[in-house]
């Protein structure tokens, strides 16, 4: 798990004048409330694959959900290593977030409850999933659930002031 506070810091060569570094927190309430998510991960050849998708912050990591035989899950049994984007898809205005980090599955039960209820909640009833066998359940089909606790993650304001802010955390 990351600090509470992570190392903070403005990188100037992409921010405007008088910017300021964006605190941990403030990016926090805004991965909680995005809805959309850009998974990235890394094809067992080498080549990038990236997908959009739920995400759900929990207990300081990013929750998402995949099946088992889709790409992103085949390619995290190769390479734990990801990256999550969000943000809005303008050049001046809105805040990007990305989350760098190893995806770890979760197989706990009582944690994956507590997700699938946090999922309902923020999504609504159409995400609505049952939990069993280590798995979420939705119609036929069931996911695996990954978390991937910040390593690294970066802010990017857009907009006067622009600022890029990169937040660094203790392991």
């Amino acid at each position: 798990m990351p600090s509470t506070e992570p190392r903070t810091d403005l990188d100037a060569r992409y921010s405007s004048p008088g910017a300021e570094a964006t605190p941990w927190p403030e990016a926090v309430a805004k991965l909680k409330s995005a809805e959309l998510f850009w998974v990235s991960t890394v094809r067992p050849d080498g080549r990038p694959h990236v997908t959009p998708l739920p995400a759900v912050w929990l207990d300081g990591a990013l929750h998402f959900a995949t099946g088992p035989e889709e790409r992103k899950a085949k390619n995290l049994a190769a390479n734990p290593e990801t990256v999550l984007t969000t943000g809005v898809n303008l050049w001046d205005k809105g805040y990007d977030l990305v989350v760098e980090g190893a995806a770890v599955r979760v197989t706990d039960e009582a944690r994956l409850r507590r997700l699938a209820a946090a999922w309902e909640e923020k999504y609504g009833s159409f995400w609505h999933y049952e939990v069993r066998d280590s798995c979420f359940h939705h119609g036929p089909g069931h996911a695996y659930v990954f978390a991937v606790t910040p390593r690294t993650a970066f802010g990017f304001g857009k907009g006067e002031p622009f600022s890029q802010t990169r937040w660094r955390f203790e392991r």
